[in-house]
């Protein structure tokens, strides 16, 4: 793991900062049957100043998973109207999270393929874009990396763009905490934790607690830890900007789960998370890599682009947020 991250960075460091993702190589899609999506999407693309064109509406069914015949048609459907020019996309909908197996920003990304997810806890397909410079996945591999924005709750929703929208360019200080749980089968990011501070350590502010934890976590710009409830959660205090997520199996099921759902993280004040839809078991490169994560965070990258880089193995996983917020990227 730490000669991984630390070739990686070393590769960055030799490569300037590619072309990064913006609001002009960002499609909208929304679900035009759904009010609420209707809105949202709005509110994004003038708020983000998204081209207009970059707008695509679709009849999402409104269930929690869809198949893999109806994801065909929405993403052939999608990329017959989309222009040439989007590499990424912002699905603007709280359901459908899945297809089958994979997450629907996955899915959306790449289409769907069973090696993405039906090997369950085994070893899935690898991520191209895993710890690369640049941003042009569309046209180097074929990719249109996803994150979705959660409607059902507008004023929520409304809210996380802001911050991502606050957060843009105010180098903000902030401290990155990486949490130990008691939890070992979903504690096992906590062995690179060592790796993340040597990596990033000089550059922003890393602590390190256990839980339980009884005070209150102020100045929060990075939050990763390992549970399935996570019991602090109305402690922590968010900088616009601020990525956090946990380890475990369904925190990418948006309801009806009896684990933590990753929308909460939103709720409480982050601006991007993440959590699996499907059972992944707890390997470490099916969920994001904080140092690999912070790494392109703190060289400019986007959330929706450090995320999808912090990944080996993203078919099962869920990205959610504000996918621009670009909080250390210099204008």
């Amino acid at each position: 793991m730490r000669g991984l991250m630390l070739l990686g960075a070393a590769l960055i460091s030799m490569s300037a900062h590619g072309e990064g993702l913006g609001p002009e190589s960002l499609g909208v899609i929304f679900n035009r049957s759904n009010e609420s999506s209707v809105r949202i999407a709005e509110y994004y693309a003038a708020r983000r100043h998204v081209p207009v064109q970059n707008l695509v509406g679709l009849d999402i069914p409104e269930r929690a998973v869809i198949n893999r015949g109806e994801l065909k048609a929405l993403r052939s459907a999608m990329l017959g109207a989309m222009p040439s020019s989007v590499q990424s996309l912002l699905l603007v909908w709280t359901k459908p999270y899945a297809v089958e197996c994979m997450s629907i920003t996955s899915a959306f990304a790449a289409g769907y393929q069973g090696g993405f997810c039906e090997p369950g806890c085994q070893r899935t397909i690898v991520n191209p874009l895993f710890d690369t410079a640049g941003w042009l996945p569309a046209d180097t591999v074929g990719w249109f990396p996803a994150m979705l924005l959660p409607s059902a709750d507008e004023a929520m929703a409304r809210a996380v763009v802001d911050r991502g929208i606050k957060a843009d360019g105010t180098q903000p200080s902030g401290t990155v905490y990486l949490i130990r749980t008691r939890d070992a089968a979903r504690n096992v990011r906590a062995a690179g934790y060592a790796d993340i501070k040597e990596l990033v350590g000089a550059r922003i502010s890393i602590r390190e607690l256990a839980t339980p934890i009884e005070t209150p976590i102020p100045d929060v710009i990075g939050y990763f830890t390992g549970a399935a409830q996570v019991d602090e959660l109305p402690k922590l205090s968010f900088r616009p900007g601020a990525a956090a997520d946990h380890l475990t199996s369904a925190g990418g099921v948006l309801g009806g789960s009896s684990q933590m759902s990753a929308l909460h993280w939103l709720e409480q004040g982050a601006t991007a998370s993440y959590g699996t839809v499907s059972e992944p078991c707890n390997l470490p490169g099916k969920f994001p890599n904080p140092g690999v994560l912070l790494e392109h965070y703190l060289r400019g990258d986007t959330l929706l682009e450090a995320y999808w880089k912090s990944v080996v193995m993203p078919g099962q996983g869920l990205f959610i947020g504000e996918p621009l917020a670009a909080p250390y990227r210099r204008h």
